[in-house]
């Protein structure tokens, strides 16, 4: 039986710059590296081997959970100090795992690729900041990189709930609170209605995932707070239809009413491969919540925003079309790739070739 070292093995994962690790019973490790599952070339890992192995990372804690849940995501760490965000599972019986890497430097908005004006919202004193995108997407990395920027520029009180935490801040200009969803705190609703006693000025909330978590957000941002968060969806109007839709049908428009008057923006984000095969480029759809806009969620127009982003370009607004548009001009992805990811394809294949 040969051993399965799991630091080595997260180490060499870091020097290929993999963003995620699979770990399948009888199958050899895989990393994913710019989007691309790649096979590692070692022996496949017999499901004893591989369950030791994840058993390892667990603490007494961890396994408690598991074994009454039969699901598990927690953060675990390697002695150099680099993080990963750890999912564990069963499949078919065999306990499997997938981790994602999280880099231990927190990169700038601007390092990013991100539009000025996501900097800009990060001077906000109030209001609901929303970032979307599938998975994969660095939503975590631009909410990272969000906080950092108000942790350095302001004298803030910061209380981050996360499931797990991934990127870990230090204190700057601010005071930065990280609490982990199982380990600090038993939910994301429950934290969110306790942070409000503990003075915040910002608060972060991993992922917005049922209607309790969702209204203690927008009582949040109602109350004077800056509510920093995510949604697992591709573009403004989407997300506000996810919002809402956790709501029974005759409560909607009331929360419609509600996002008019504390949402400050919305910043999707997906990436896509680069034309020379050196990784993914970072394309982004930012929606400014203008008066306008403001006036077109109150009254459940929702679909009738992307009519706003050209005229909006003032304010910092653009489409994700424009977004991809830019990178195709550039030179940065291919043709095929910015009509695959296009929002209205019948018109991005005009706009390619004037």
């Amino acid at each position: 039986m040969q051993s399965v070292d799991v630091n080595s093995i997260l180490r060499l994962a870091i020097k290929t710059k993999a963003s995620d690790i699979h770990f399948v019973a009888n199958q050899p490790y895989f990393f994913r590296i710019h989007g691309e599952l790649v096979p590692s070339g070692s022996f496949p890992i017999t499901p004893e081997d591989l369950r030791e192995m994840i058993l390892s990372m667990l603490t007494p804690q961890g396994k408690e959970e598991f074994e009454k849940n039969l699901e598990l995501d927690f953060s675990f760490a390697i002695p150099e100090g680099n993080h990963f965000r750890v999912n564990v599972h069963l499949e078919r019986g065999n306990l499997e795992a997938a981790l994602r890497v999280i880099p231990i430097e927190i990169k700038t908005i601007s390092e990013l690729g991100l539009p000025p004006v996501v900097e800009e919202l990060t001077k906000k004193k109030k209001g609901l900041i929303i970032v979307t995108g599938p998975a994969g997407s660095g939503k975590t990395t631009t909410q990272a990189a969000m906080i950092d920027a108000i942790n350095k520029q302001s004298a803030s009180l910061i209380i981050s709930i996360e499931d797990p935490i991934e990127y870990v801040h230090e204190c700057k200009r601010s005071i930065v609170k990280q609490r982990e969803v199982g380990a600090d705190t038993l939910s994301f609703a429950n934290a969110i209605k306790h942070s409000l006693r503990q003075d915040p000025n910002v608060i972060f909330i991993g992922e917005m995932r049922d209607l309790e978590s969702i209204s203690m957000a927008l009582t949040a941002a109602e109350t004077g707070h800056l509510v920093l968060t995510t949604l697992h969806t591709i573009g403004a109007a989407e997300s506000m239809h996810r919002m809402a839709d956790v709501y029974p049908p005759e409560q909607q428009f009331q929360i419609f009413s509600l996002l008019s008057t504390c949402l400050e923006g919305v910043i999707s984000q997906i990436l896509l491969p680069r034309k020379d095969g050196k990784g993914r480029v970072l394309a982004t759809e930012v929606l400014i919540a203008t008066p306008a806009v403001k006036n077109l969620i109150r009254t459940g127009k929702i679909e009738q925003i992307s009519s706003y982003f050209e005229t909006g370009a003032e304010s910092g607004m653009h489409s994700l079309d424009s977004s991809i548009l830019k990178l195709f001009k550039n030179g940065l992805i291919d043709e095929q790739t910015a009509l695959s990811f296009a929002r209205n394809q019948d018109r991005m294949k005009i706009l390619l070739h004037r």
